[in-house]
């Protein structure tokens, strides 16, 4: 059973906080990139992805400040064990440098087929995020 602490809430409650989170950003990047925003629509987009990448640090009570470490973590306790697939930790690192190079690089070139694929990206680890915080709590529920 998950301890609680009346005034936090559970590690469960954090991750669906920053899932919340998450889906606030994938939101955003939607709008951006119907707007032809597409810098701000990448930054957006990879915002989703690192929101629901701590959400599922949350379940195990890990919090990270570097971008680098949150991610290294993930790809260490969750890509390389194969609990979420291969491939979407690949995805995650491209999303990383496209939005470091939309943000930081002055004549980095960025067009709406690059936005898409960034959303997309986002939207499909937000939905394995969703499914894999559903089956911890079931399995926390269930001990």
């Amino acid at each position: 059973m998950e301890q609680r602490n009346d005034d936090y809430g559970t590690l469960h409650d954090l991750a669906l906080h920053r899932l919340r989170t998450a889906k606030s950003d994938l939101n955003s990047a939607r709008i951006l990139l119907e707007a032809e925003e597409y810098r701000g629509a990448n930054n957006r987009a990879y915002y989703a992805i690192f929101h629901a990448i701590n959400a599922v640090h949350a379940l195990n009570g890990k919090a990270y400040k570097r971008h680098k470490d949150a991610i290294a973590n993930f790809n260490k306790g969750y890509v390389k064990t194969e609990v979420f697939p291969r491939e979407i930790g690949r995805k995650i690192s491209e999303a990383e440098e496209i939005r470091h190079a939309s943000d930081y690089d002055d004549f980095y070139l960025v067009n709406r087929e690059e936005s898409e694929r960034q959303v997309t990206v986002a939207e499909e680890f937000i939905k394995l995020v969703e499914v894999y915080c559903k089956n911890a709590n079931s399995s926390q529920k269930d001990e």
